[in-house]
């Protein structure tokens, strides 16, 4: 018991640095903060968690390293993941030249589309869960981590830690972004968010493409 309660600790811990790393996953609590507000960025955080949990099941239980074993299939959502990330980029970076020719760069359009709390949800699912570098890390993490001969409270233990940590950490974060002070500085620096975020998504989504085509 003392043992599983190490390795969950450790788990937790080796966790929470990676998701202090900046990311996809990262950048887009950022820019959906800075443009949709609180309500929306702990919606997106939701469906960021929900695409660990589901990459933690499938990697307790060893479909994952199926999944990576099927040199096509792991290509396909290779390029899938790429491709949605650069679809990400395009558009952060598509709004900008609208916004510089408005006369104020920092200004978010008023007209600009809301998301709703669904697709907001449904983004950073996706985000997450198409993004190959997750997968891989949460096979390395679990593998090394967890014994095989670990009881099945244990794994789920694992699981909750997981779950629960990604969304505590990203909706603590949207919080962060939203507060009346931080909110009228990030709206103030809307178009170097977008411009920041968009080239994240690129150069992570370019290079995901690259490797995998190469």
């Amino acid at each position: 018991m003392l043992n599983e309660i190490s390795i969950l600790t450790t788990l937790a811990v080796v966790h929470l640095i990676a998701l202090a790393s900046p990311g996809p996953d990262f950048a887009l609590v950022v820019q959906t903060a800075s443009h949709h507000g609180r309500q929306t960025g702990i919606a997106v955080a939701f469906g960021i968690s929900l695409a660990i949990l589901l990459h933690s099941v499938l990697a307790i239980t060893g479909v994952a390293l199926l999944i990576q074993q099927a040199p096509l299939l792991g290509m396909l959502l290779q390029c899938a993941g790429g491709l949605f990330l650069l679809y990400l980029g395009y558009g952060a970076l598509k709004t900008i030249p609208a916004r510089l020719r408005h006369g104020d760069g920092a200004l978010i359009s008023q007209s600009a589309p809301r998301l709703s709390g669904r697709q907001a949800t449904s983004k950073g699912f996706m985000t997450n869960l198409l993004n190959p570098k997750a997968l891989v890390f949460f096979v390395s993490l679990l593998s090394s981590l967890v014994p095989a001969q670990m009881s099945v409270a244990g794994k789920g233990g694992a699981i909750a830690i997981l779950w629960g940590l990604s969304f505590l950490w990203f909706a603590l974060l949207s919080l962060l972004l939203t507060g009346r002070r931080m909110q009228a500085l990030m709206q103030k620096m809307a178009v170097w968010i977008d411009a920041l975020c968009g080239a994240v998504f690129c150069v992570i989504g370019g290079g995901i493409l690259i490797a995998t085509l190469a």
